[in-house]
């Protein structure tokens, strides 16, 4: 590896330590280590670089056919789960993606999803579980009732939007497959399609398909969602479609995307971010203002849509209430 010197995030100003300069030079940093983009867009975060651009639609410009489930949204908001912020703009959050399997420049993703196929969509839910199940994500959403939350999304690059996910409740899920009491984590892992993902090609340095893990406190928290919309509408490919999590306390990455198997296992899984950059990216991965990422400050975050507000980071993303005594001592 490139005896190559970079100064940490803290020796810089907020400003600079996000700015658009930075973001590239990072970018350009991680290539000349020949490991791709290690630090930058992991594939749980969505942006938006710099100011607004405008974009020939929300999603791919691939037409879609008309989704048989189409009657299931948008699902009724559960106003329990609100957010104190205002809500990010579709756009923002539709075209500009970090979804490596497809491409490492993320206002290219939508464009780059079109030969993706994710109809029929099978997964598994296996492990340490009295009923194995295998069924299509059609048939999740016809089995289980859906319901739109309004969260906050953190990105471990220090960008941040708020936006509506549809879902199930991840804990509702795994109960289909009866965890047995030995299960103490759950594994997560993505499709594997190169012909369909031009990057899984491309992108050797990465060990493909994705892979993350959560506890099973964590998984089967009531925060935690296995994702199949967004907007009202199903979830774009873009974003993790047709299956993806969602841990609203914890950097972005965390949230395999794609999902095809959901494993019940006794002990802590290796993780796809923490195997390449063991660090930086930890198995945890809960968001802290207090704990800065080696490179970059996490005490602020930058709202997705416009460069010039930023707000400062809340530990746990601001869902203390929710998740902080999974990790009292």
């Amino acid at each position: 590896m490139a005896n190559i010197i970079i100064r940490p995030g803290w020796y810089r100003s907020e400003r600079e330590a996000t700015s658009e300069r930075l973001y590239h030079n990072r970018r350009q940093f991680i290539k000349t280590l020949g490991i791709g983009a290690i630090g930058m867009g992991l594939i749980g975060c969505t942006s938006k670089n710099g100011q607004a651009q405008a974009n020939n639609g929300l999603a791919n410009d691939t037409p879609e056919e008309e989704s048989p489930n189409a009657d299931l949204y948008p699902a009724k908001r559960n106003e329990a789960y609100r957010a104190d912020r205002e809500m990010t703009e579709e756009e923002y959050a539709t075209t500009f993606n970090n979804f490596y399997e497809f491409t490492e420049q993320q206002n290219q993703v939508y464009k780059e999803v079109g030969k993706f196929e994710t109809r029929p969509w099978e997964f598994e839910i296996t492990g340490l579980v009295n009923k194995p199940q295998k069924l299509t994500v059609d048939e999740l959403v016809r089995k289980l009732p859906l319901e739109e939350r309004v969260y906050r999304f953190r990105c471990v690059e220090a960008w941040a939007m708020t936006v509506p996910w549809t879902g199930i409740p991840l804990k509702k899920i795994l109960e289909l497959a009866e965890p047995t009491s030995l299960a103490k984590y759950v594994r997560f892992v993505s499709f594997y399609r190169p012909t369909q993902a031009p990057n899984q090609k491309r992108a050797t340095w990465y060990n493909w398909p994705y892979y993350e893990g959560l506890t099973i406190e964590e998984a089967t928290n009531e925060l935690t969602m296995g994702v199949t919309g967004l907007y009202g509408k199903e979830l774009p490919k873009q974003n993790g479609a047709p299956l993806r999590v969602i841990v609203p306390w914890k950097y972005g990455y965390k949230g395999a995307k794609s999902i095809v198997k959901i494993e019940l296992v006794d002990n802590q899984p290796k993780t796809f971010w923490n195997d390449l950059s063991p660090e930086e990216y930890g198995f945890i991965s809960n968001v802290d203002p207090e704990v800065p990422h080696p490179r970059w400050s996490q005490a602020t975050e930058r709202l997705l849509g416009d460069p010039e507000i930023r707000v400062d980071t809340r530990k746990y993303n601001g869902y203390g209430e929710y998740v902080a005594s999974l990790y009292e001592a």
